[in-house]
């Protein structure tokens, strides 16, 4: 009789795991928003189809214009996050809102954390002063 119970256990097993690692946005919601990306203004700056203005948290990337501006950096990093979002649909973790009405949030495309990349592929580094608020750059 054992051995009956134990064949029944393996037999009903394998599809709830095959759906749980098949489907698992479907047993567990996930906590991001999809938002849609029309252009990022710089490296760590982006513009929603719908006009919301979105910081990217936890990194900082050089500055286009300004006293400390570093205007090729800049637009190597606007490049390249253009190049990975602009015009792309990306999910958006919400953490608050800055001084400047604008939504900050985490980005992510294809399960990429998006900052991340960013600070891997040396087009910006951890914003220190806000690192807390990002799992991967604390």
């Amino acid at each position: 009789m054992n051995n009956l119970k134990k064949k029944k256990r393996k037999i009903i097993s394998v599809p709830i795991i095959f759906f749980l690692f098949v489907y698992p946005s479907k047993i567990y919601p996930s906590p991001h928003q999809k938002i849609n990306i029309k252009y990022c203004y710089d490296g760590d700056t982006c513009t929603t189809f719908k006009g919301e203005k979105i910081r990217l948290a936890c990194i900082d990337t050089p500055e286009l214009k300004g006293p400390k501006a570093n205007p090729q950096k800049a637009k190597e990093a606007k490049e390249f996050l253009n190049n990975l979002i602009a015009n792309e649909e990306v999910y958006i973790r919400l953490i608050t809102k800055d001084k400047y009405g604008r939504t900050v949030g985490e980005l992510f495309k294809n399960g990429a954390n998006i900052q991340k990349l960013i600070v891997e592929n040396g087009y910006g580094k951890i914003y220190e002063k806000y690192s807390h608020q990002c799992d991967w750059s604390r």
